[in-house]
């Protein structure tokens, strides 16, 4: 038995150009931690969760964050809040895959 979820989740995740894979790590009645990778030129719409708090932790490559009227482009390994209500999304601009995971607590309804 291993108790780390990342290898096994991602080792499927295999996107194009253009494209977002997800993988779902852990689902428990008060948090979902869901693994993003996304292939170069990929887009996660912007969008918001009102009753929960999200954060993104960057583990692979280099992604543009965007939050509200706001871009950052967060290197690996990195970590990024996004409050309740907060609009948010994430761009790869590189020609490499980016992989990051959103933590959202309480699990959205």
């Amino acid at each position: 038995m291993t108790l780390d979820q990342y290898a096994a989740a991602l080792a499927d995740l295999e996107p194009a150009d253009g494209e977002v894979e997800t993988a779902e790590l852990v689902v428990e009645d008060d948090v979902l931690v869901k693994a993003f990778a996304l292939g170069p030129g990929a887009t996660l719409e912007p969008h918001e969760h009102g009753d929960s708090t999200n954060v993104f932790h960057v583990l692979e490559g280099t992604v543009t964050v965007l939050q509200n009227d706001e871009r950052e482009r967060v290197e690996a390994p990195g970590v990024v809040l996004h409050e309740r209500g907060a609009e948010h999304g994430a761009e790869n601009e590189t020609d490499e895959t980016v992989v990051f995971t959103a933590s959202l607590c309480p699990l959205p309804s």
